[in-house]
């Protein structure tokens, strides 16, 4: 049964406001006809954690948007520390000590940690003297949070939980004393979250405000003080968290009972089906001369998911950028639906789509869909060349915005508005729109990189339906996620990747966390 909305007392009494860090008081936003957020009031003392969820598009993210600056309300107003304050930028927040980490990062990749840290904070007018001061508060805030990042390092070369780590230094250098975080372990590996979580514990100790936003539920009830539960734009519980569940959260994010049935996982029926992809000693090493694929021999059925396990930046997404055509190999071989590619005979995105290969690519923004671009426009990516979606260089704008509602109705993409830029969805929903594009084309190989990152917990399931039904119609699908709950709950083979190579390889049956965890470490024979 869905909890009963109530409110949380400390949070919600008489007394004065003073006690509170944050106070949002009847907010409103609309983008068009959407109403990101209706009246809403928020509450958050100060020194404490708290969470915020909901569905994708239920209004999160506008709504710290708002207190940060990027947003200003149609209505209502923001007080902080007691004090009514305008936010009309991010600089106004930063000054009124608000910091956040967005889920998509907002770094410059050609500058270095330490040039993206000092970034708009320069404190003196010769740049040489605040590069020294700067360089000595990082080393500080590093030691302090163990949020290990070399400051020289281009963003543009970092794994992405160092792109993370270097966003929450940006934030604790401007002396935030409120933190927002929105979906910041949807980037990052189980041990990185613990570490995350492990510097949030310590920034609450010493009396700053956090505000988390995520689809994690358990991260909820693991970390947080108190939650509370956003739907379709409207603010509908304020609860403690230690009072809750995570069966309840999830009932008053969707607003109906959920099966509490466990889903248990199905294998592949045992065929003898032909191998869709075989990678014969795959190389390729980076600038430095470091191998991100060292010697990868593997093969993926027709009709079988193979997961690929392995603590990001250990060459799981060069071997997708690889198969996918984007990157080309230093040496070795590979196999796909039936075409050789080698050095000497490499092939390109286009000629893979064209050979019925598919990729939902690990970084949506980069590689997934154009921000700029309506979400329309976004749903043909890769596939204008097709006769029913241009005829003589023209575009066919009825037919593609047809084929876009109906994939937004197919995977729940909210709003369901092809006219909508890429960049106005939230980061599930860009996800559901991408996933959607390159899973109704019926490839017959999917290439997929974490394919619920940023997803909410009512389209996870949707998601990992669709993912099995492709698989029981033929298709060979390579699934990379850092999601070990997603990699056993989908994957009929498990293959391990450590430093670039192949270390360790499972029945999906087989496998269980601890062992895949021993596996990640390369630790495995040695704990046998």
């Amino acid at each position: 049964m869905v909890q009963s909305e109530q409110k949380v007392s400390s949070t919600h009494s008489s007394t004065s406001s003073s006690q509170f860090a944050i106070e949002l008081r009847n907010i409103s936003k609309s983008f068009g006809a959407v109403h990101a957020n209706q009246n809403i009031d928020l509450q958050v003392e100060r020194g404490t954690i708290h969470g915020i969820v909901g569905e994708n598009g239920a209004g999160k993210s506008t709504l710290m948007s708002i207190l940060y600056g990027f947003y200003q309300a149609d209505s209502g107003s923001i007080h902080i520390n007691g004090n009514h304050i305008q936010i009309n930028s991010s600089r106004e927040a930063i000054d009124a000590g608000i910091g956040m980490v967005h889920q998509h990062f907002m770094l410059v990749d050609t500058f270095s940690v330490l040039e993206n840290v000092m970034l708009g904070a320069e404190e003196h007018s010769l740049l040489k003297h605040s590069a020294i001061d700067a360089r000595k508060e990082l080393q500080r805030l590093s030691d302090t949070y163990q949020l290990s990042v070399n400051p020289d390092s281009l963003v543009e070369n970092l794994q992405v939980g160092e792109q993370q780590r270097t966003e929450i230094l940006k934030a604790l250098y401007r002396k935030a004393e409120i933190l927002i975080l929105d979906e910041p372990t949807g980037v990052l590996t189980p041990q990185e979250a613990d570490q995350l979580f492990a510097v949030l514990q310590a920034l609450k100790e010493q009396g700053v405000t956090v505000i988390l936003i995520t689809h994690k539920l358990r991260e909820i009830m693991d970390i947080t003080d108190t939650v509370s539960v956003l739907r379709q734009g409207q603010m509908v519980s304020h609860l403690n968290t230690a009072d809750t569940s995570m069966q309840a959260l999830a009932e008053l994010m969707v607003g109906r009972k959920l099966d509490t049935q466990n889903h248990q996982r199905v294998d592949a029926l045992p065929s003898e089906t032909p191998n869709r992809i075989e990678v014969f000693d795959l190389c390729l090493r980076n600038a430095a001369g470091q191998y991100r694929l060292d010697h990868i021999n593997l093969n993926v059925k027709s009709g079988e998911i193979v997961g690929v396990a392995g603590v990001a930046g250990n060459g799981q997404s060069a071997l997708l950028e690889v198969l996918a055509g984007i990157v080309p190999p230093e040496s070795g071989r590979f196999i796909i639906n039936g075409r050789e590619v080698s050095v000497s005979d490499p092939v390109d995105p286009r000629q893979m789509r064209q050979m019925r290969v598919n990729h939902v690519p690990e970084d949506r923004l980069k590689l997934g869909l154009v921000k700029a671009f309506t979400a329309a426009e976004s749903s043909v990516l890769g596939y204008l060349h097709q006769d029913k979606f241009s005829w003589r260089g023209l575009l066919q704008l009825s037919s593609i915005k047809a084929m876009c509602r109906r994939l937004m109705d197919s995977f729940d993409v909210r709003p369901g508005n092809p006219n909508l830029k890429s960049a106005s969805f939230s980061g599930g929903n860009q996800q559901k729109l991408i996933l959607a594009r390159e899973l109704d084309k019926k490839p017959e190989v999917l290439l997929v990189g974490q394919p619920t990152r940023g997803v909410d917990i009512g389209a996870i399931e949707l998601i990992h339906q669709k993912i099995v039904d492709m698989r029981d119609e033929g298709c060979a699908i390579l699934l990379v996620s850092v999601e070990l709950d997603e990699i056993l709950a989908l994957s009929d083979r498990i293959v391990v990747m450590f430093e670039g190579r192949i270390v360790a390889e499972v029945t999906g049956s087989e496998a269980d966390k601890t062992t895949l965890g021993l596996m990640m470490a390369n630790a495995h024979e040695r704990a046998a």
